[in-house]
């Protein structure tokens, strides 16, 4: 779905915010989302939250589905091409590579709203497997191919040991799930936990489990 650009030339007030509204839903439908996951969140309250009608939601999009799959284009989708532009243009070795990954991905998940994404997929799944599908398809995928195609580079470079690419990017992005995933669940009961800590701790382990001697 693309978004129209605000007409900066307008100096009527009405126009401004309507053009405005699209990022104004997304905003108010992830954090709904994430409050009240995807099957407890009405199209009603997103419309509320963003100060509008739900008729002039409507107007942007068909249904909540629509709008979940708009809400991955406009805020995960950018952030992955902005790493894949990056990963392009390194010019070190595969390990100070992955390293940037693994610390990108925190950075641009970990650490900001789209943290919750995770287990709301997984929580939300079985009853709506479209979901499931769109997400990984769009975001899990993409960037298991990016960890992998690194992977592959090292050892290619013999800088890491032979191995399945595929396979050691899914052990590399595995604790990252999961400490998204405590984030929003056990936290608030389990012992206290330095996130940043945790990934780089990750990050040199496994990065050094890998490496050819």
């Amino acid at each position: 779905m693309v978004f129209k650009h605000r007409d900066k030339q307008c100096g009527c007030r009405w126009r401004r915010r309507k053009e405005a509204r699209p990022e104004e839903i997304l905003d108010a439908a992830l954090a709904l989302f994430t409050e009240k996951g995807f099957a407890g969140t009405r199209l009603e309250e997103v419309a509320r939250a963003a100060g509008i009608s739900k008729g002039t939601l409507y107007l942007y999009f068909k249904n909540k589905q629509d709008i979940f799959e708009a809400v991955i284009h406009h805020t995960i989708t950018p952030r992955l091409e902005q790493v894949e532009q990056l990963a392009s243009r390194h010019d070190g070795s595969a390990a100070s590579l992955l390293a940037m990954l693994i610390s990108e991905w925190w950075s641009n998940v970990g650490e900001t709203n789209l943290s919750a994404l995770p287990k709301l997929i997984i929580s939300e799944s079985g009853n709506f497997p479209e979901l499931a599908e769109f997400f990984t398809r769009t975001v899990v995928r993409r960037a298991r191919q990016l960890f992998a195609s690194v992977i592959q580079k090292g050892m290619d470079q013999g800088e890491f040991i032979p191995g399945d690419a595929a396979t050691l990017a899914r052990l590399a992005l595995a604790p990252l799930i999961q400490g998204v995933i405590w984030m929003h669940s056990l936290a608030p009961y389990d012992d206290s936990l330095n996130p940043r800590e945790y990934i780089d701790t990750h990050s040199r382990l496994f990065i050094q489990s890998i490496k050819q001697e």
